[in-house]
């Protein structure tokens, strides 16, 4: 799956899904916490317009195993005292998709 499926399911999605899809391009874990921090903060310093989006652990789920890791990563991701440590909403134009795409884990 791509960026641009997500995209085709809905137009605004959250960061936490757009991470995880981020990771599966690139083939990176998304479960390490450091990383999806400095994601927004790229999401942040390259113009991207992004919401705060409350996102319930409980339901953020999909596939078993996935859901399964998708909620201990959102678990982990509440213990951080971090204005990034949240869900945002993003909207998935071609621009923000290639701005996304540019992020890279030193």
């Amino acid at each position: 799956m791509s960026l641009e499926s997500l995209r085709d399911k809905a137009f605004f999605q959250n960061s936490i899904d757009v991470w995880i899809m981020l990771c599966e391009e690139k083939k990176w874990e998304y479960s390490e916490i450091k990383n999806y921090l400095k994601f927004i903060d790229h999401l942040f310093s390259n113009s991207i317009k992004i919401q705060r989006f409350p996102l319930c652990i409980k339901e953020s789920g999909g596939m078993f195993e996935r859901g399964k890791d998708k909620t201990a990563f959102l678990e982990n991701l509440s213990k951080i005292q971090s204005d990034n440590a949240s869900a945002f909403t993003i909207k998935l134009t071609e621009s923000n998709i290639s701005k996304i795409r540019s992020f890279e884990i030193d």
